[in-house]
């Protein structure tokens, strides 16, 4: 029978870093459900100091993403990435309206790497996270840098604002896209161009490919690339097809980024625009909290009658949102809660 794992985070940290598979599940369960040990288990890894590369595959459902992210897999173990054949996915669900938990599994639809140990495949739903999924997918992947893995391969379900945000909060990010895609004014929609590093073009061997390539060429002409011109590599994941070349690609990415700098400051945005996220959602709580008080209970009656107006009311609540807290002096996640 297998020891019991910690309930420390701390304790469960340290066991995860030392290979264990179901602390490292643990460790991403916390990181969902939000709260105080969630933080405990970002501020963790956030200390390590270690990164990961991190892939972001997004595209409409039925793109055959996951079959595309299985092969991947592969690749990361086969070839490797800084000397190392570990690798992970983390598959970004829609949540269940009654669990909170994802509602896809996570070994079911990549189930040739589902034994190995040297692969770890996770489905991640928002659950309780403050911030939602933007913020709790880069604690995520801190996570799993911090245990080993250099690679986290990140797959969206769809092409909505949160999931595209999701694939954007990555290194390189691929937008998977199928012969008989659709329109240049329908990509611009879903804001695809901005966050694509390259295109795949699934499922190639059906018809229409060649003009599905025209399109996306047509728009790349009409974008404002910088010094990164996105390529797009066709495949058939299903048989395994252009995936090789895929791998290419994204090596290539990457040292374009290693090479210009780019891996830094992109990194460094990221962690500005995860702080306001953070950030704005901490304030959101408090002012929330604040509204029930008792001095500013009847803000709202105020405006009804029109004693305030907005402005005048949002000064207010900001005035009293100062005067409750003190923020050169934060509680650190990592302290054990005050008995007093």
């Amino acid at each position: 029978m297998s020891a019991a794992l910690p309930s420390d985070p701390a304790d469960l940290f340290e066991v995860a870093r030392a290979g264990n598979q179901s602390a490292l599940a643990r460790l991403l369960t916390l990181i969902e459900r939000g709260g105080p040990r969630s933080r405990a288990v970002a501020a963790l890894a956030f200390r390590t100091g270690d990164t990961a590369y991190s892939v972001g595959i997004t595209g409409a459902p039925g793109a055959g993403k996951s079959t595309l992210t299985d092969r991947l897999i592969t690749c990361a173990r086969t070839r490797g990435l800084d000397g190392s054949d570990r690798v992970a996915v983390l598959a970004i669900d829609p949540s269940s309206p009654y669990s909170g938990g994802a509602i896809l599994g996570d070994r079911v639809r990549m189930p040739s790497h589902a034994l190995d140990d040297r692969v770890f495949i996770r489905s991640m739903a928002t659950r309780g996270h403050l911030g939602g999924l933007s913020v709790a997918v880069p604690d995520a992947v801190r996570v799993l840098a911090a245990v080993g893995m250099p690679v986290v391969l990140v797959e969206t379900v769809g092409v909505g604002q949160q999931e595209v945000e999701v694939a954007a909060a990555t290194d390189t990010t691929i937008v998977v896209v199928n012969p008989g895609w659709g329109d240049a004014i329908q990509a611009n929609k879903a804001g695809l161009l901005e966050i694509a590093d390259l295109f795949v073009i699934n499922k190639a061997d059906r018809p229409g490919a060649r003009e599905t390539r025209r399109d996306l060429e047509l728009m790349l002409e009409l974008t404002d690339l910088g010094d990164w011109r996105p390529p797009i590599v066709e495949t058939v994941a299903s048989a395994g097809e252009g995936v090789d070349a895929l791998w290419d690609v994204i090596e290539e990415h990457r040292n374009h980024q290693i090479e210009s700098g780019m891996l830094v400051e992109l990194r460094r945005q990221r962690l500005e625009r995860e702080f306001h996220q953070i950030l704005m959602a901490r304030l959101a709580e408090q002012i929330d909290e604040l509204m029930t008080t008792t001095p500013f209970a009847g803000v709202t009656s105020a405006l009804a009658a029109g004693d305030l107006d907005p402005y005048q009311a949002a000064d207010r609540l900001l005035a009293g949102l100062r005067d409750a807290s003190d923020p050169l002096d934060p509680p650190d996640p990592l302290d054990p809660p005050s008995t007093a």
